[in-house]
């Protein structure tokens, strides 16, 4: 029996369908268009997880990602990040986590279910590793959300001071058409700011008069307000 399923099929809340459909852009045409919810929160979700995670497998977690609900799947892919996480003294269980992670990629479509389970699983895996799968993601991705596991898993770098792979993925996608892309890279480029800004501001210093208005929002956002004004005015 499927404990981590059958736990968040319990959790529905139909009250909360419509509000999160609509948060999740799941209209005809937007990013997340037919996407199912069973209006559970985050937290919630969470909960579940912990509770469960130790009793599901592969064949559990291919269950799960199957699923037409949203929230099951991030539930799955929680649990994965959980299973990843708890098998530092196995590295063949964490390389089989992060492979049904890359098998799975088209599972994984919309913002959240990326931004929650790619760098705590796919960056911490590459910490010490060639990081070349993050640039083919960035590259060569099918879908915006393939695009975006490749620069959000740089996070995990930037915690350990290591900038310079965010960098070079942000100018993969800079001029990248859809508003998630760019959120996703000034985001980064921000954090990658907090740990050196004099970096940051070399980065910006040739691009920022052609990078979309959004991404360049995003990366100066804890700079001073007079600072901001000058490359907002200036782009």
């Amino acid at each position: 029996m499927n404990t981590l399923l059958s736990d968040m099929l319990s959790k529905a809340d139909p009250g909360q369908v419509e509000g999160l459909a609509r948060f999740f852009k799941t209209g005809p045409g937007q990013y997340g268009d037919g996407d199912k919810f069973l209006g559970i929160k985050v937290p919630v979700t969470r909960s579940v997880v912990k509770e469960r995670w130790r009793e599901v497998g592969f064949p559990e977690l291919e269950e799960c990602l199957a699923s037409e609900y949203h929230e099951v799947r991030l539930a799955g892919l929680l649990a994965l990040v959980e299973i990843f996480s708890h098998a530092k003294k196995d590295p063949e269980l964490r390389r089989s986590c992060v492979d049904f992670y890359l098998t799975h990629t088209d599972r994984i479509n919309n913002w959240d279910l990326v931004d929650l389970s790619c760098y705590p699983l796919l960056g911490e895996w590459l910490l010490d590793k060639d990081r070349s799968p993050l640039y083919d993601l960035a590259r060569d991705g099918k879908t915006i959300w393939e695009q975006r596991i490749g620069i959000v898993s740089t996070m995990t770098f930037v915690r350990h001071n290591q900038i310079k792979d965010t960098f070079a993925i942000a100018d993969i996608l800079l001029h990248h058409p859809h508003d998630l892309i760019q959120k996703a890279v000034g985001w980064l480029l921000r954090e990658a700011g907090k740990k050196d800004k004099n970096a940051l501001i070399e980065y910006l210093e040739p691009r920022f008069r052609t990078m979309p208005r959004t991404t360049l929002r995003y990366a100066i956002e804890k700079f001073p307000v007079g600072e901001r004004k000058y490359y907002m005015m200036s782009s």
